[in-house]
């Protein structure tokens, strides 16, 4: 009797040790569910940035206007006839 009791706690030893600290444990299931949730607010945060993205290239191609808008700001480009004025702020 002494035998099978002194087994049956060894395997119950076995199964908790594989349950609390082995591959398939409760804290790597934890880890993998923190893992899942950090990547699941990056996925957001790149879709936000793909559907800006994909309605700035929608804007270019449905009309000249923004891609006017784009040439004067960033390559400071003018219409012909017409005359660049800078304004410069002292910062004092």
């Amino acid at each position: 009797m002494k035998i099978i009791a002194a087994s049956l706690i060894a395997l119950l030893i076995v199964l908790q040790y594989d349950l609390w600290v082995g591959e398939g444990s409760l804290t790597a299931a934890w880890q993998l569910e923190d893992t899942l949730a950090d990547q699941k607010q990056e996925n957001d945060r790149l879709k936000s940035r793909n559907d800006t993205l994909a309605a700035e290239v929608q804007d270019l191609k449905s009309g000249l206007s923004a891609i006017e808008e784009r040439a004067r700001s960033e390559l400071g480009m003018i219409k012909k006839d017409e005359t660049f004025v800078q304004v410069v702020e002292d910062k004092n």
